[in-house]
């Protein structure tokens, strides 16, 4: 199993609003069959103002096809617009689970 996390360091005060994308987008992918993200908030930690979305897939083929799939969809790509307003910088991260 593999565990893909999207880590965005909002701007100052754009948090929430980026919680929101990624809760309308899981909700998207719930709609499409697809297991949803589970969306996480920093408490304390390095930085502050990050938002975490985490899912999990059996292979990297499934998350593959999972965002080839998601962002053909109209209803997420609209969902998702103009994120890139509310983030500093973002990343990628993939696990293979170990136990």
């Amino acid at each position: 199993m593999y565990v893909v996390r999207e880590v965005m360091r909002c701007k100052p005060g754009k948090v929430r609003d980026m919680v929101n994308k990624f809760k309308g987008l899981s909700g998207v992918m719930h709609k499409m069959g697809l297991k949803g993200f589970r969306v996480l908030t920093d408490v304390s930690g390095e930085q502050f103002w990050t938002v975490v979305a985490e899912t999990e897939f059996d292979s990297l083929d499934d998350f593959v096809a999972m965002e080839e799939k998601v962002m053909a969809n109209e209803e997420a790509r609209k969902i998702m617009g103009g994120y890139h307003d509310l983030v500093e910088k973002g990343r990628r991260e993939i696990y293979k689970a170990e136990s």
